[in-house]
């Protein structure tokens, strides 16, 4: 692997901002092969059980992990309350802040991608920043019960190298709604045999949760070193 795409840290003044801003940051095992700064989904923070799953999974795969939280997650953390997420220009703003200074100390490969929502948002300006890649974790392509309403004009004409790893039977986008959808080149899918939107397989499939995370987090970060 050549120099470029490893990702190096801009040392002291990076653990800072990362201090600053009360970010969570999973260094890679070993030598970093790429950066992912990962956002989280609608209902849940960005140190939730499965968010610190899948950093941890990642960095240990080769893959630097840098979360962070959208203004409305941050405002429950200090009062406790609970509330709708921002609208969508706050969250792109809060996308564009973090990535702008992100960029500022990772050298190499930087990707941006998410969880759910996080991950959508991304989606919508990744090409805008110059990602390197994107990944989504479970897609929103439409809300509970409408698969006939997708959310995905912007995903027909994406630039940016893209993974999403998709359970088969994800109630916001499953495998036979988005087969019939016409998405990017670009944009590859990796689905998980009767996978939910946690990626969370039914008993009878014969995967264990721990099986298709662990796949995910193996897809992830082969994508990204590719």
């Amino acid at each position: 692997m050549d120099k470029q795409h490893k990702a190096s840290i801009d040392g002291d003044q990076w653990a800072q901002c990362v201090r600053d801003h009360g970010w969570l940051w999973d260094a890679a095992v070993g030598e970093a092969s790429a950066t992912l700064i990962l956002a989280h989904g609608a209902g849940a923070p960005m140190d939730s059980e499965w968010m610190t799953d899948m950093a941890g999974r990642l960095a240990g795969l080769g893959i630097n992990v840098l979360r962070f939280e959208f203004p409305y997650m941050a405002q429950r953390r200090i009062d406790g309350s609970k509330r709708p997420p921002n609208p969508a220009p706050k969250l792109l703003e809060c996308w564009r802040e973090v990535y702008g200074l992100v960029r500022l100390h990772v050298a190499g490969v930087l990707a941006v991608g998410g969880k759910s929502m996080g991950g959508r948002m991304a989606s919508l300006l990744a090409d805008e920043l110059g990602a390197d890649a994107l990944v989504c974790l479970g897609y929103p392509f439409y809300a509970v019960g409408k698969p006939e309403k997708p959310r995905v004009e912007h995903l027909a004409s994406l630039r940016t190298r893209t993974l999403i790893v998709q359970g088969e039977r994800d109630a916001l986008g499953n495998r036979g709604a988005v087969e019939g959808y016409s998405l990017s080149p670009t944009i590859g899918v990796f689905w998980l045999a009767a996978g939910d939107h946690d990626l969370k397989p039914l008993k009878v499939s014969g995967f264990t949760h721990e099986q298709h995370l662990a796949a995910a987090a193996q897809k992830v970060a082969a994508f990204l070193q590719s």
